[in-house]
C-alpha cells in the first residue's frame, strides 16, 4: 500500500494555503503557457486569447463549483448560502467547467468574429494541462478516492485532515487514474494538434474525457442513480449523444464548404 500523509494546506508565515487552490493556480499557468503558441499558430491574437481567457477561467470555476452543489443534498447549502462559494471544502465538478467555457468561449469568438473551432480547440489543450495539476490537488486532499482495496498501489490518507472518509484503509486511487488519463489525451492532442481540421480537437477531447469518466467511476465511491450508473456515468452518457450530433453536424457542414469551394 502507498501511504499519503499529507495535510491538505500549508502555511507561510501567518498565511494558510490549500495545496488544492495552489495546484489551480499552477495548472492555469502552465495550461495557458502551453496553449499560447498553439494559439498563435491558429491565428488567434495574444489580445484575443487574453480577453476569452480572463472570462472563460472564471465561468469555467464557477460552473464546476455550481454543478457540484446541484449535485448534493441541497439543504445546507439552503441554510449557509455561503458554503456555496467554499471550494476549499472540496468539490468541484469538471462537467460544469466544461458546460461553462465552451458556452463562454463560442459566445466570445462569435462577438469577436473569430473561428469557434480554433478557439475551442485552444480551450481543450488549456484544459487537457490544467485538468492534470488539478488531479494532484485531489491526490493531496484525498477527496477524489474509489473503493476500499487491497491493491498494491492503493492509497492510504494517513493525514487526519485529508478528505478521505477513513485514515486507516486504502482506497483506490482514482485521482491517479484520471491524471494518467490527462496525460493520455493531451499526448493525443498534442500530436493532433498541427494535424487536424479546427474543431477535431474538441471532439476528440470531448469524447475522449466522458469515455474515460464512464471507466473511471466503476471504482469511484460514489452513489449509483440509475441503472447501476452514478451521476458522472449518466452526465458522460449524454454529453457523448450531444456530440455525436455535433460531430455529425459538423462533417456536414465540413462537406457543404468544400462543395462550394
Amino acid at each position: 500500500m502507498i501511504t499519503i500523509n499529507i495535510n491538505p494546506t500549508f502555511s507561510l508565515g501567518p498565511l494558510t494555503f490549500h495545496w488544492y487552490g495552489l495546484m489551480y493556480f499552477v495548472g492555469i499557468s502552465i495550461g495557458l503557457l502551453v496553449a499560447w503558441p498553439y494559439a498563435r499558430f491558429k491565428g488567434i491574437m495574444g489580445d484575443q486569447l487574453l480577453r476569452v481567457a480572463g472570462i472563460a477561467i472564471p465561468a469555467g470555476m464557477v460552473g464546476a463549483r455550481l454543478y457540484y452543489v446541484f449535485q448534493q443534498p441541497l439543504g445546507p447549502y439552503i441554510a449557509e448560502p455561503w458554503r456555496i462559494l467554499a471550494v476549499w471544502e472540496g468539490g468541484m465538478a469538471f462537467y460544469g467547467a466544461i458546460f461553462a467555457v465552451v458556452i463562454t468561449v463560442i459566445v466570445l469568438a462569435w462577438r469577436m468574429r473569430v473561428s469557434i473551432w480554433k478557439f475551442l480547440d485552444v480551450a481543450v489543450i488549456f484544459a487537457a494541462v490544467g485538468q492534470f495539476f488539478g488531479r494532484i490537488g485531489n491526490i493531496i486532499n484525498g477527496d477524489v478516492i474509489g473503493y476500499p482495496t487491497t491493491l498494491p498501489w492503493g492509497f492510504t490518507y494517513a493525514n487526519p485532515n485529508s478528505f478521505a472518509p477513513r485514515h486507516d484503509i486504502a482506497y483506490q486511487p482514482a485521482a491517479v487514474y484520471e491524471a494518467i488519463i490527462n496525460i493520455i489525451l493531451f499526448s493525443l492532442l498534442w500530436w493532433l494538434r498541427r494535424r487536424a481540421k479546427p474543431g477535431i480537437l474538441f471532439f476528440v477531447y470531448i469524447f475522449g474525457y466522458s469515455l474515460s469518466q464512464i471507466i473511471v467511476f466503476t471504482w469511484r465511491d460514489n452513489e449509483i442513480l440509475l441503472l447501476g450508473l452514478k451521476q458522472a456515468q449518466l452526465t458522460a452518457i449524454a454529453v457523448i449523444i450531444v456530440t455525436a450530433i455535433a460531430f455529425f453536424w459538423y462533417l456536414r457542414q465540413q462537406r457543404r464548404q468544400r462543395a462550394q469551394s
